[in-house]
């Protein structure tokens, strides 16, 4: 047990505490934030010499990763595809995680999801699911919003979990949580 506890004072550091519409105190400091559960996910893709600006290839590889812990129990998983962007490959990590959250029934439990994803935060904190959701799923200027069907399918996940709080960490930080959930989808990009 205080091995288990020791792993998850270490995964919360470098953890910001700043969160969305279900807000935690800006003064909270990363110890102090306390959840039933921890999760943390994340999407990698590997473009094949693409140049900047340009689009992915459909063989570049992609995966996406979570890592949830309970207690002293430790969830994982992870998979893999072709062609798609690292923006898809965070949003269908928290995706995944969220439809495993509630397969075990977990989804009444109080979650801190630390994500590197400013993207996925962002559309979560600022609302912009909501935004989009009440434009028909187009974005301020009027384009259908990217991944759309995916967006969607999250926005209705996260209906289902009502004590589920976001927070940020930098990726690749000192955060063993997130260099887990990063190394993860190294492995199945690397087994593709």
């Amino acid at each position: 047990m205080e091995e288990a506890k020791r792993w998850l004072n270490e995964t919360t550091a470098g953890v910001y505490s700043k969160v969305g519409n279900r807000k935690l105190s800006n003064q909270k400091t990363k110890s102090q934030i306390k959840a039933e559960i921890y999760l943390w996910t994340d999407g990698g893709s590997r473009n094949n010499g693409n140049k900047k600006g340009q689009h992915v290839k459909e063989n570049d590889k992609a995966a996406w990763a979570f890592l949830f812990v309970q207690n002293e129990e430790k969830t994982s998983q992870s998979a893999g595809e072709y062609g798609a962007t690292n923006n898809r490959m965070e949003i269908m990590a928290l995706f995944e995680a969220l439809k495993e959250l509630e397969k075990e029934k977990l989804n009444m439990k109080s979650i801190l999801a630390i994500l590197d994803s400013k993207y996925v935060l962002d559309a979560i904190e600022k609302d912009w699911l909501g935004s989009w959701m009440r434009r028909g799923w187009k974005t301020a200027t009027g384009s259908e919003v990217a991944n759309k069907e995916l967006w969607q399918a999250v926005f209705e996940q996260l209906k289902k979990f009502p004590h589920i709080k976001f927070s940020w960490t930098k990726g690749h930080l000192d955060n063993s949580g997130n260099l887990f959930v990063d190394e993860l989808l190294n492995k199945t990009m690397d087994k593709m």
